[in-house]
């Protein structure tokens, strides 16, 4: 895949500060692993539908769930606001909802017109 994101020597210099320091055995490549994260959240995949470029999924899976449960990844992003500046306030919403297939006919009774 030629379409695959990797992080910078840049962005890995800003975002190396907030790396929790490794105990015991050397972490997995971090630019690696984090290009798969973002990857994988910026495309809506699956765990196990990463491209294999970035290792096995569930290394991805866990340093996300580790570093996520740590607030390790809430703290690069507050760090890079402030670092960044900005005056005005910037929200994302992953919200992702479904309609069950029933859900259409609910506002109406059946063979009647809707209230």
């Amino acid at each position: 895949m030629s379409d695959l994101y990797w992080l910078t020597d840049e962005h890995m210099a800003k975002l190396s500060p907030f790396f929790p320091k490794s105990h015991g055995r050397p972490r997995v490549d971090d630019r690696r692993v984090l290009s798969g994260i973002i990857f994988i959240n910026r495309n809506g995949l699956r765990w196990r539908d990463a491209p294999r470029e970035y290792g096995p999924h569930k290394t991805l899976y866990s340093r996300w769930k580790r570093w996520s449960e740590k607030r390790i990844f809430a703290r690069m992003m507050a760090g890079l606001a402030v670092e960044h500046g900005e005056k005005k306030t910037v929200m994302i919403d992953a919200t992702y909802l479904k309609a069950h297939r029933t859900a259409s006919s609910l506002g109406s009774k059946r063979g009647g017109v809707a209230a």
